[in-house]
């Protein structure tokens, strides 16, 4: 199938020194192409450093609003950074989170997106737009065909590591349509309890670094690319 195009992207870039670490092993050795950078988590600082060290990395941002976790059958809220239902506190705290990439990378994002899809919905939807569209960059699943099945949990925060194995992956990009698609991802390597999505992450590492996907890709005929490629063209 011609004409197919594929970024790899790496949510949480920043979360924490691990995150990190997975984020860099399958960009260096897989097909990881692009992340996207928490600028109030602990790690922020670190993942700069290695992207400003590798500029191949592109580095978007990842609009961080809260997160909630899925416990004893109800999502619970674990933080939140913001009033969620106040479309003006959301605004603040999307730019103001904008302003601290450009403090932290002396550079404007090659993309955007959001920690559990928030800008899905409203407010953040119209606010994460916007800013897009001043940025002149793509925003995820705006433009761009994002594909999120690549995830080792369910609905529930259950594990379901048959999605992320090479198998379903490869199958996966067997599958893509023409076009520009998005694949999104959440590598981390020797978590330590840091994130409800641990042993997954590792497992992510192993498959999007596998010999089998990235001889995939060439046999397939895809492109892969960056968000760097798209940036200031949407």
């Amino acid at each position: 199938m011609p004409g197919r195009t594929l970024i790899v992207n790496a949510d949480d870039l920043g979360m924490t020194s691990a995150v990190n670490a997975g984020i860099a092993a399958t960009f260096e050795r897989g097909i990881v192409t692009s992340a996207s950078l928490m600028v109030r988590q602990a790690a922020a600082q670190a993942a700069v450093d290695y992207a400003k060290e590798h500029p191949a990395l592109a580095v978007g941002l990842h609009i961080d609003l809260g997160q909630w976790d899925y416990e004893n059958g109800a999502w619970i809220v674990a933080y939140e950074r913001c009033d969620q239902e106040d479309p003006a506190a959301v605004e603040r705290e999307a730019r103001a989170q904008l302003d601290r990439f450009r403090e932290l990378t002396d550079r404007d994002p090659t993309h955007l997106d959001s920690h559990q899809h928030v800008h899905m919905s409203e407010p953040l939807a119209g606010v994460a737009a916007r800013m897009a569209a001043e940025l002149g960059v793509p925003l995820r699943d705006s433009g761009i065909r994002y594909e999120g099945s690549f995830y080792g949990q369910n609905g529930k925060g259950e594990s379901f590591p048959e999605a992320i194995g090479v198998e379903a992956l490869v199958a996966l990009l067997r599958q893509l349509p023409p076009g520009v698609t998005e694949i999104g991802c959440h590598p981390g390597m020797e978590m330590q309890g840091e994130s409800s999505y641990a042993q997954e992450r590792e497992q992510e590492v192993r498959t999007l670094s596998d010999p089998a996907v990235r001889e995939t890709i060439a046999t397939e005929g895809i492109h892969l690319a960056s968000f760097a490629e798209f940036a200031r063209r949407s």
